[in-house]
């Protein structure tokens, strides 16, 4: 007894013994309830409102049947990244909790209808101390404000709705060229952007300091611009059939752009363009529905040949090999704390379950895992590749369908992709480019590939803006002498 009492006596000295608790519940007027899922905890020595910008230290609880007023505990039991509640750095923190009811949006602390807490500062001290956050207000629906020259447009979706079995969708903001309201007689062609991961076609929204200009035209042709939004609940759907995100592509191609084409006075030759996440959009959309579009620049595109993804390669490796933090969070980060539980994952997706990049992938290439979420490539504290999952992945290397398709595809899509690329992307973007340049190639496909000094955002160059514009144009042209009465 003389030992144990002396055990004890140690572990009340230990720092997870002494440790800060978050005491976190939610109000009847921010969520009837009761609430099942998923809280997260953010904190942020910088960011006042921590649950816009979601890095690390942050940590999650999943609770069932929860109803308003009554806290739920953070403390070192709750998933965390990059290590304990007890072992983060001691000193002042702005903290905010958001309860996840997933109705809709990537991030989950900008979900419209999530519960959150004001920001607070803290501080996090040697003695333990519990804290109080009362959820008393929920994410509004964000509000598109139109101007003169842009305008949203939100298609409901019957097929992404009865997938989802929830009212779904597909969002856009449009732009019109500075003549659209002095000619009502003439069409335009239309040209469609879709965004890289995280971008939100709602920046085109007008602001208080802000307006939207008209749309830019094609070197000298006016043009109808639109935004895509390819944002959705697990990351970025870049408008490709999934067993996780439903049949985005079809939905598109067979309920979005007839009503978009109805409302707006357009000529029917469509033209994309992407850089990112939605690079890969463009190669994925004209290689799956090659005749509904007159062409497109992928601009760094996600991986287009599975044989490079980011820095692994798929077909042959045992596990996977990360993009740098450096890369990701913009400069090194010091090392995490060393864990002492190994049911502790040593990943920040583990945390932010959804909406977050590799999460995104493994939604769109991957098959459907429990609770809603995709089944994952790899093993995010090993790295081990999953090879049945990637059997599953194979169908969305892009290269390979090009190959495997080529007969079939070769009248419809010979002449009307570009892909480009900086030669020192971020994410080693342009090698994936360049060993589907090889293959297609092989094909005696008419795909053109560019590539430029610099990174993953030489997108911003005049010289890759310039190219990118003449190669719209000229497939424009293409599109025009085929189609005189447009």
């Amino acid at each position: 007894m003389k030992y144990l009492a002396i055990f004890f006596l140690l572990l009340l000295t230990l720092p997870g013994a002494r440790a800060q608790q978050f005491k976190v519940s939610y109000t009847a007027a921010a969520y009837a309830g009761p609430f099942t899922g998923n809280v997260i905890l953010y904190l942020s020595q910088k960011n006042e409102a921590p649950k816009n910008q979601p890095s690390w230290p942050c940590f999650r609880l999943a609770v069932r049947n929860v109803p308003p007023g009554q806290a739920i505990t953070f403390d070192d039991a709750a998933l965390s990244y990059p290590t304990l509640l007890s072992r983060i750095a001691r000193g002042d923190y702005y903290v905010q909790a958001v309860w996840d009811r997933n109705l809709e949006g990537r991030a989950i602390g900008q979900s419209t209808g999530n519960p959150y807490s004001p920001s607070r500062k803290v501080r996090l001290g040697a003695a333990s101390e519990t804290f109080v956050l009362v959820c008393d207000q929920a994410v509004a629906a964000p509000v598109f404000v139109p101007t003169t020259f842009c305008q949203e447009i939100k298609v409901p979706s019957a097929l992404l709705t009865r997938f989802q079995r929830k009212p779904v969708s597909l969002n856009a903001a449009v732009i019109l060229p500075r003549d659209y309201h002095q000619h009502p007689g003439r069409r335009y062609p239309l040209v469609l952007t879709v965004g890289g991961y995280g971008g939100s076609y709602l920046h085109y929204s007008r602001t208080e300091s802000t307006d939207t200009l008209p749309a830019n035209p094609i070197d000298t042709i006016a043009c109808v611009r639109v935004f895509l939004d390819g944002d959705c609940s697990l990351g970025h759907s870049v408008y490709a059939n999934s067993d996780n995100n439903g049949p985005v592509g079809d939905a598109f191609t067979t309920e979005f752009l007839p009503a978009l084409e109805r409302r707006y006075r357009t000529n029917g030759a469509r033209l994309l363009r992407g850089h990112s996440s939605g690079g890969w959009a463009v190669v994925y959309l004209l290689t799956h529905y090659p005749k509904l579009f007159a062409g497109g620049n992928a601009s760094a595109p996600d991986p287009v040949d599975f044989h490079r993804f980011l820095r692994t390669n798929l077909y042959t490796d045992a596990r996977w090999v990360p993009v740098p933090d450096s890369v990701i969070y913009g400069g090194p980060l010091p090392a995490p704390a060393v864990y002492d539980r190994p049911n502790i994952a040593h990943h920040l997706e583990n945390v932010l379950y959804r909406g977050e990049q590799d999460v995104s992938f493994d939604a769109v290439f991957g098959p459907r895992g429990p609770q809603g979420l995709p089944k994952p490539l790899f093993d995010p504290a090993t790295g081990t590749l999953d090879r049945q999952v990637f059997a599953y992945w194979k169908r969305y290397d892009l290269t390979q369908y090009i190959t495997r398709h080529w007969a079939r595809l070769k009248p419809d899509l010979n002449g009307k992709l570009r892909v480009s690329a900086g030669t020192e992307d971020n994410y080693f973007l342009n090698f994936s480019a360049m060993l589907m340049e090889q293959q297609m190639k092989k094909l005696g496909a008419d795909v053109v590939f560019a590539y430029y000094p610099g990174t993953h955002f030489t997108v911003s160059t005049p010289e890759y803006r310039k190219a990118e514009i003449q190669w719209l144009k000229k497939t424009y042209l293409q599109w025009l002498a085929q189609h005189p009465q447009a």
